[in-house]
Formats: structure tokens, sequence, C-alpha cells
């Protein structure tokens, strides 16, 4: 055999290797997201949420993690499909209160968000810092989707921002999705928290049930686990106004997902709830303008 052909042949058993070893590692985390779903079923079933979602939150070592487990009513195919292009997370992304302008650049793999992160009114680009993500989609196919979002540092002395969805199918209508939200903080982090927490923060609350009142309710838990359960919940219910715009016409979506996820938030008032209906969609409403415009002001 010659060089030529030799070289050819490795070439080619070289990716039929690879394509076996991604085809492997798909299936298994396929295979582990059904088994998740599996074994949260009866968690699901009986949610506090009054739907199929499950809320969790972790604080271990300066790192803290949100996740939300949830079957949605959306077709895997849907949600794959829209959920892979990185302009439609910034389309999503900027529903959220604190976002205040998002841009996608670049080619994949290599693509990258830019996150403006602000206070919860309108303001000049110029006083929010810009958290800029690696974009990427590893995993793509017929039964499964995992896009991951990463970022080394924000605002504070915050570092590692991790943002990550996978979803499956589970039947020709539902989807079922498994969302992260996680970051790292230090010291300075630690002390602007805790001056938050003592002061504008001082009443709010997360979704974890930490106890029982005197009155026989609920007690929610409070501090930084409940900043990133409040936050990990704003960022699902945004993945799902987002996908809910995508049966109006198209130059309703954008309408419709403000209304949709503010609408959704105000259920979960006591933990979610910051402004009026008015004032929000005017505020979004500008920030939008801004980045179709593509300006910085």
């Amino acid at each position: 055999m010659s060089a030529g052909k030799r070289l050819i042949r490795a070439i080619g058993l070289a990716m039929v290797f690879s394509t076996v070893g991604v085809d492997a590692a798909q299936a298994q985390d396929t295979a582990a997201l059904r088994s998740m779903h599996s074994s949260l079923r009866a968690r699901l079933a009986s949610s506090p949420f009054q739907r199929p979602l499950v809320l969790e939150s972790s604080l271990s070592s300066g790192d803290l993690k949100g996740e939300v487990y949830a079957v949605i009513d959306q077709p895997f195919d849907v949600v794959a499909s829209a959920l892979r292009s990185a302009g439609a997370w910034c389309d999503l992304l900027i529903l959220h209160l604190n976002v205040k302008h998002c841009g996608a650049a670049g080619e994949p793999p290599g693509q990258t968000l830019g996150l403006a992160v602000g206070r919860k009114f309108d303001q000049p680009l110029s006083e929010a810092y810009v958290v800029r993500f690696a974009y990427r989609v590893p995993v793509t196919s017929s039964d499964y989707l995992r896009v991951q979002m990463t970022a080394a540092s924000g605002p504070l002395g915050t570092s590692d921002y991790r943002l990550a969805l996978e979803a499956i199918p589970l039947d020709a209508k539902h989807a079922f999705l498994h969302m992260s939200y996680a970051y790292s903080y230090g010291t300075a982090a630690l002390v602007a928290m805790e001056i938050y927490l003592a002061s504008a923060g001082r009443d709010k609350v997360g979704f974890s049930v930490t106890g029982q009142g005197s009155d026989g309710r609920p007690v929610h838990i409070h501090g930084v686990r409940g900043v990133v359960e409040r936050n990990t919940m704003r960022y699902f219910l945004a993945i799902e106004s987002y996908l809910g715009s995508l049966s109006a016409l198209p130059d309703e979506r954008e309408e419709k997902r403000l209304r949709d996820w503010f609408t959704a938030t105000e259920r979960h008032a006591e933990q979610l709830h910051e402004m009026d209906r008015g004032k929000y969609l005017a505020m979004k409403r500008l920030e939008l303008q801004r980045q179709h415009a593509g300006t910085q002001r």
C-alpha cells in the first residue's frame, strides 16, 4: 500500500472512531437526562409550582448554582431549532430586568455573546457591565440538545459564569429541559451582596422552603441562595416566553415575549416582583430599540 493510500485510510479510520466517540457521548448524555426525568417524576408531579417543575440551588466554597428541571408544552424539534441559535439567546436574555443589551458575534463554533448587565431601570450602556460569554452548542441531534455559555469574569469580582441548557423529547408535544445558572464570587462580591441583602434585598426570598412559620405558611430561603434562585427562575421563564412567542406572527413576537415574561414572573410575585407592568414594558421597549439599532447610548 502506498504512503498516500495509508494516509487516506488513517484519516478515514480517525474520522470513524471520532464519530463513534461523539455518538457514544451523546447517547450517554441523553440517557442521563432521561434517567434524571425518571428520578424526578414524583417531585415533578407534586411540584409546589402547580406544574411539572423542580428548582434547586446550592452553595459550596464560593460557588453559587441554581437549576431548573421542567416539562414544557413545546415539541422538542421547536426547542432544538430555536435554542441552538445565539441570536435567539440574545432575544430571550434581554427579557431579564438586569440585562440591558445583548449582542452575538462570530461564527460557530467560536461565537460570543456580549451581555450588558445593569440596574433595574433604563441606563446608558456605559454604566453597565459587559459580561462576554463563549457560546457553544456541543451537541444537537434528533433527541438531545446541549447549549453552553461560559464567561471568565463578571461584575464585582464574580467569575466563572456558566449558563447551560439541555433538552430531550418526551412525546410529540412535550420536552424535558434542564437549565443551570452558576457563578463564583470572591470577597468583593460577597461584601457587595451582604450590603444589598441588608438593605434593598432584606425582604427578598427565594423558592426553596426552609421551614414553617407560626402562621403555618412556608418560610422561604433568604441570602445568596435566594438571589441565585430568583435569577435562575427569571432566565428559565425567559426561555419559555421566547419559545411561546414563536407561535405568533413575526412582527408580534417581541411584544408577546415581553408581556408573557412579565405575566409569568408575577405568578411568583413574592420572589420576583420588582415593578409594575407599564414600567417594565416601557423600559424594555427602549432597550430593544437600542439593541436593534446597534447603538451604545
